[in-house]
């Protein structure tokens, strides 16, 4: 599997996630958020390997230490997706960078 598709991977896991939670009153709150993750994997497949943002990802660690592992972007890139609410899907791959080197 290559690198963006397990990235497209995760989004999607993520995306089915927000689905499958029931909140009361969240006014569509998951719902949009999922169509956000949805948007995110469908962005992500189409990037090449050699795309920036891969690359960027890749230096954060999220494929592992050699960088032939699954998209894994750890607790504190985990915690950015669970309340991402939206935006265009380059702009959550860019901020997870940003989070994980926060968080460490």
């Amino acid at each position: 599997m290559s690198r963006s598709e397990s990235l497209a991977e995760y989004f999607r896991v993520q995306a089915r996630r927000r689905l499958d939670r029931v909140e009361s009153r969240d006014d569509g709150r998951n719902a949009k958020c999922a169509l956000a993750l949805l948007d995110t994997a469908v962005y992500a497949a189409s990037l090449p390997e050699d795309d920036p943002l891969i690359l960027v990802l890749d230096e954060a660690g999220c494929f592992g230490p050699l960088g032939c592992e699954g998209f894994d972007p750890g607790e504190a890139g985990n915690r950015l997706v669970r309340h991402w609410q939206g935006g265009e899907p380059h702009e959550l791959l860019l901020a997870l960078p940003a989070a994980i080197a926060a968080a460490t």
